[in-house]
């Protein structure tokens, strides 16, 4: 995929406009109050113990500073500091307080993160948890997992796609929010969780080591027809980038791209903005507004696309934040087609702010716009092929979206 005549002196170039892009997104998200991805976890962590009180009033305050709506939701945000004056006692009073507060702006992004909750954000970042290696998702209130990570203990242990998770350490989870369950799932390594799945009319306990899993956002392989494919599972990992310039040149003879987005949640803003620029040598990949209307255009540093050969990208319902900064720029830019559903509609950026008692607030500070100009926040970005990927397809490995993206790859590279 990288262009033929691509010599030493080319990836010299590479390199430093990577570097480069790199450089002038640090400068654009510290304006904006942005954590940097490269600091490291321990840097992040605000280990200093205060009382309930000084917790809340910290939290007031970085609510005050850095929220994006000035009116807090068309309220008088100075009310919420003494709400709980001479009445917090213990942490947990503090978290009920603090998450109330945080209920009151409305907004589904902006939440207390508890002292786990924020540790495992930087496991994220740092391309690791601590569990068994399974990928689940709700299905109509029971736990399903869709995949199984090569070389984990699940997979060791024999745990299969389509598996049913029903207790883990024998609480059931049937109608538990997914995010809880995969926080049983997880634990110290070394642990040992107790799973008991449903598979087909079998009932089947498993006991399971937990161990250190290095998570691989980014996979490729070549289809039939000599066509490339990478899927970019998440955004968050501060290796994406890189991980994606190795598939790149894993694909390198490939006619054209399939780039599969779907399932993709988000991650770091920095991720999507080096993935866009390989495609796009000139104009905006993404443009912020923060909480004073101030607009920040990113645009492309490359003087020459490194990714030139058709390319189409897969979306979903799912694909969201970063996946649709990155589907947004190559749309908007004419660099790509997109195939599949409409994306999620996440247009608002986050900031995770270290608390005392290491804890912190994951804040929505800017909302960000495609290069169009369009806010698609709550609206999704429609595909120029819309086709529909059922369960039932998932289960027969139908991939309804691929073949179509195969179909309008052949047809991109014929013309």
């Amino acid at each position: 995929m990288l262009n033929d005549c691509m010599k030493k002196r080319d990836v010299v170039l590479f390199i430093i406009t990577v570097i480069f892009v790199y450089i002038i997104y640090r400068v654009i998200m510290t304006s904006l109050l942005l954590s940097s991805p490269i600091v490291k976890q321990d840097d992040l962590i605000n280990n200093s113990q205060v009382s309930a009180e000084k917790l809340y009033d910290e939290s007031w305050r970085t609510v005050k500073k850095n929220y994006i709506d000035s009116t807090y939701n068309s309220q008088n945000w100075s009310v919420w500091r003494e709400r709980y004056k001479n009445k917090l006692k213990t942490d947990e009073d503090a978290r009920v307080a603090i998450e109330t507060m945080l209920a009151s702006l409305d907004d589904i992004y902006t939440r207390f993160l508890s002292k786990t909750e924020y540790a495992e954000q930087y496991n994220s970042i740092d391309s690791h948890i601590t569990g068994i290696g399974v990928n689940i998702m709700n299905k109509s209130g029971q736990t399903v997992v869709y995949s199984v990570i090569e070389g984990t203990p699940a997979q060791k242990s024999d745990i299969r796609a389509n598996d049913i998770i029903m207790y883990v350490d024998g609480v059931n989870v049937s109608g538990l929010d997914i995010s809880k369950v995969a926080e049983k799932v997880r634990g110290l390594e070394g642990s040992i969780v107790t799973l008991k799945i449903k598979r087909g009319k079998e009932i089947i306990t498993k006991k399971i080591v937990r161990e250190k899993i290095e998570i691989k956002s980014v996979e490729s392989s070549i289809k039939g027809n000599n066509i490339g494919y990478i899927k970019i599972k998440s955004f968050i990992g501060s290796n994406t980038a890189s991980e994606f310039v190795s598939a790149l040149k894993n694909i390198d003879s490939t006619k054209g791209l399939i780039l599969d987005l779907r399932g993709n949640t988000g991650g770091l803003l920095a991720n999507a903005v080096i993935v866009a620029n390989l495609f796009i040598s000139e104009g905006k990949i993404v443009s912020i507004v923060s909480k004073n209307g101030k607009r920040h255009d990113i645009t492309a540093q490359s003087k020459v696309p490194l990714v030139t050969k058709p390319t189409v990208v897969l979306v979903d319902e799912s694909s969201a934040s970063a996946s649709e900064i990155l589907s947004g720029a190559l749309k908007d830019n004419k660099k790509a087609v997109l195939v599949g559903n409409k994306t999620f509609g996440k247009g608002l950026v986050q900031q995770i702010v270290p608390l005392p008692n290491g804890t912190g607030i994951n804040i929505t500070i800017a909302k960000y716009l495609t290069p169009n100009g369009t806010d698609i926040n709550k609206k999704g970005i429609e595909p120029d092929y819309k086709v529909k990927y059922t369960f039932a397809d998932m289960i027969k490995k139908n991939d309804t979206q691929l073949k179509k993206a195969e179909e309008v790859l052949d047809k991109m590279c014929s013309n």
